[in-house]
C-alpha cells in the first residue's frame, strides 16, 4: 500500500502544491480555500486546518489536530514526507481512533504544528447552527461538515434546497459569504447584525460588536459530558424583549449598479410576532418586512482588512430597511 501512495505521489508531483483531505460529506468554497492557502509558502512544510468547535471532541481526541470533517491541506514537502514515513507512523501509533488523528500525530513526528484557519468548519453540533452562521469568525469561509446532522440552515427548505440557496450567494461573492459586519440606527436605538450572504438580524436596542459577534446559542453540542461546551464565547437566547432579534434570512442577490451588489433578506417571524422594546412603540421594528444590503463588487479581503463597516439609509414609505456597507474610515468607532 506504501509503495502505490509512494508511486502516486511521484507520478503527480510536478505542478502539485498542496493535497486537501476531507470527509465525503464535507462541502468546500474552492476560491476562498485557494485564497487562503495562497498566503502559505507551499514549498515548506504546513498542515492547515482547524479544531472542532465541541470542546469534548478535542478533548477526546487531539487540541493539536485539524479535524478531517472540516477539511484540512497538507503542503506537498509534508505530504511527500508524511508517506515516505507512513509505515513507521502507523506502528507507532496502532490505538489512535480516526484516520485524522494518525495524521496529525505522524506530522507532529516530522516537527509539523496545525496552523489554525478558522473558515474550516467540522460542525460538531446539533440542531440549529443559524446562531453560528449568523456570527462567523473573520476568516473566510472555507468548508461546512455535517449537514446532514444539524437542521436545514434556512426556514422552510430542505438541507440540498438551503446549500443550494447559499451557494446563489456564494457565485456572486465568494468573498464576503458570511462576513459580519455590524451597524446602528441610532435616532431609532437600533443594532443591526449582517452575516453576508445568509442572516441579518435586528434588535431594537443599541449592542455593541463585542456582544454581537458572540454566536447566539441556538445550537447544542455534540456532548454535553466536557465544560465548557465550545472553544468559543455564546450568548444565551434571552426572553428579554429588548434582547430579542428580529431574524431576516438570505432572499435574492442581484445587480444593482456597475460598484454594488444588493442581497434582499426576509422576516422570518410574521410581523408583531416580537413584542417590542419600545415602551411607546415609536421604534418598534414590527413594520419591517425587507432588509437590502448593498454590497461594494470587489473582492472582501476579511484578514488583511478590518469588518466592513455599514450605515442603515432610511426608506420612506416602504417596509424596508437598506443597509449599505463600506470600508471603516480611519479610526472609526462603532456605535460612535
Amino acid at each position: 500500500m506504501t509503495h502505490l501512495i509512494l508511486e502516486t505521489f511521484k507520478a503527480e508531483k510536478e505542478g502539485v502544491r498542496w493535497y486537501i483531505l476531507a470527509d465525503d460529506d464535507t462541502v468546500f468554497f474552492i476560491n476562498n480555500l485557494a485564497d487562503v492557502l495562497a498566503r502559505y509558502d507551499h514549498n515548506k512544510y504546513f498542515y492547515i486546518g482547524m479544531n472542532s468547535e465541541s470542546h469534548a471532541s478535542n478533548v477526546f481526541h487531539s487540541f493539536n489536530m485539524a479535524f478531517g470533517g472540516a477539511g484540512y491541506a497538507l503542503s506537498f514537502p509534508l505530504a511527500e514526507a508524511l508517506v515516505n514515513n507512513l509505515d513507521v507512523c502507523i506502528k507507532r501509533y496502532p490505538t489512535l481512533y480516526g484516520s485524522d488523528h494518525i495524521v496529525q500525530s505522524c506530522v507532529a513526528d516530522l516537527g509539523v504544528s496545525l496552523t489554525r484557519e478558522k473558515g474550516f468548519h467540522q460542525f460538531d453540533v446539533h440542531g440549529d447552527i443559524s446562531g453560528l452562521l449568523s456570527a462567523h469568525p473573520q476568516a473566510p469561509l472555507v468548508s461546512l461538515h455535517h449537514l446532514d446532522y444539524i437542521n436545514p440552515i434556512f426556514p422552510y427548505m430542505n438541507q440540498k434546497e438551503s446549500l443550494n440557496h447559499l451557494m446563489e450567494a456564494a457565485k456572486i461573492d465568494e468573498s464576503r459569504l458570511l462576513q459580519q459586519s455590524i451597524c446602528y440606527d441610532k435616532p431609532k436605538n437600533w443594532s443591526f447584525s449582517i452575516s453576508w450572504g445568509y442572516s441579518v438580524q435586528l434588535y431594537e436596542a443599541i449592542f455593541l460588536p463585542s456582544m454581537l459577534q458572540r454566536p447566539l446559542q441556538t445550537f447544542t453540542p455534540w456532548s454535553k459530558y466536557v465544560w465548557p461546551l465550545f472553544l468559543f464565547n455564546t450568548r444565551i437566547p434571552s426572553k428579554n424583549r429588548c434582547k430579542a432579534r428580529h431574524f431576516f434570512f438570505f432572499d435574492s442577490v442581484e445587480n444593482k449598479s456597475d460598484n454594488y451588489f444588493i442581497t434582499s433578506y426576509s422576516r422570518r417571524m410574521p410581523a408583531g410576532s416580537i413584542p417590542s422594546c419600545s415602551s411607546t412603540g415609536n421604534f418598534s421594528a414590527n413594520h419591517v418586512s425587507k432588509i437590502y444590503v448593498l454590497s461594494p463588487t470587489w473582492k472582501h479581503d476579511p484578514i488583511e482588512t478590518r469588518r466592513e463597516c455599514c450605515d442603515v439609509m432610511h426608506m420612506t414609505g416602504m417596509n424596508a430597511t437598506e443597509i449599505k456597507l463600506r470600508n471603516c474610515l480611519e479610526n472609526e468607532i462603532v456605535p460612535d
